[in-house]
């Protein structure tokens, strides 16, 4: 993903409350040249005790959010044997918790009966939506912001029956 860190921050800067994230998609746009996701194909794990490379400057910007009081939430919809690329994003999700995010996942199969947007999407203190647009590839295309009130409920709406089926990230195992 490609998004502009800068606007982004400065949207989730101004949560004062939430700010929810529903990833809905099997693989995002990454390559085998990719330096960590090369290397994690080769073994390397990233080690818990050295926060110093981990993934910057998102986990700072997660944990100035959450230090004043925002609660940030991630759900992930995933298909069944998941992924490589869920594979590798799960095993660095640890370092989303220690910043301060609580996740989860949500086996696809669990999630047939769901109203759910077609695009991932931010919520932001249950008003503002962002969502976040990708080609079949999985490339950022663009993002879409609205604070229309029907858009926000049936986010809010959606991501709410995610969150309440969806298994804690330390007991998901892939």
């Amino acid at each position: 993903m490609t998004q502009s860190l800068s606007n982004f921050a400065d949207l989730i800067r101004s949560a004062e409350h939430s700010a929810v994230h529903l990833e809905m998609r099997d693989a995002y746009a990454i390559s085998d040249e990719d330096e960590g996701f090369a290397a994690w194909k080769r073994g390397h794990r990233l080690d818990p005790e050295d926060r110093a490379a981990w993934w910057r400057p998102w986990l700072d910007l997660i944990q100035e959010v959450t230090a004043k009081g925002v609660v940030v939430r991630r759900a992930r919809i995933v298909s069944e044997p998941v992924s490589e690329y869920i594979s590798y994003e799960h095993s660095f999700t640890f370092t989303n918790v220690a910043a301060g995010e609580d996740i989860r996942w949500l086996p696809r199969r669990q999630a047939s009966d769901l109203a759910l947007p077609g695009n991932d999407f931010w919520l932001f203190d249950g008003r503002v939506v962002q969502f976040n647009v990708f080609d079949g590839d999985g490339c950022w295309v663009h993002t879409d912001e609205t604070e229309e009130p029907a858009v926000a409920r049936l986010c809010s709406s959606a991501f709410d029956a995610v969150w309440e089926r969806a298994i804690p990230h330390e007991k998901y195992a892939i």
